[in-house]
């Protein structure tokens, strides 16, 4: 092995800092095998949030770390996929676009038939 390799591999910046991060990437490209209900929208948020962040902060750290700031693009740029798919799932399910929204950012479960953009009803008085 040269002695170039060893030393990019014994770096701080090396894929030894960032090769397990690669295991959300791939988790996320999962998820497409799921159905779509079945795809959490708030897990995938924090997941587009984290690799947006991390992408800049990787460019502002010293030294810049390129390794760390492509797996959390991908990560971004796949969770993002994710979040549109959820999106376009519940606009075809007759949601408007913010409802659709809510139901990524409030992590609703029920079907996209039973949320509507108005307040809950009060369920009526019991009889006596």
């Amino acid at each position: 092995m040269s002695s170039a390799f060893k030393r990019f591999l014994g770096s701080e910046t090396g894929p030894k800092t960032v090769h397990f991060w690669w295991a959300l990437v791939f988790a996320s490209i999962g998820e497409n095998a799921r159905p779509v209900e079945t795809v959490s929208g708030t897990q995938q948020l924090a997941l587009f949030a984290t690799g947006s962040i991390w992408t800049r902060w990787s460019f502002v750290i010293t030294p810049k770390n390129m390794l760390l700031a492509s797996v959390n693009f991908f990560l971004a740029a796949v969770a993002g996929g994710q979040l549109v798919r959820i999106l376009n799932w519940r606009r075809s399910e007759g949601d408007s676009f913010f409802t659709a929204v809510k139901y990524i950012v409030d992590g609703k479960t029920v079907p996209a038939t039973a949320i509507d953009d108005k307040a809950p009803v009060a369920s009526p008085a019991p009889s006596a």
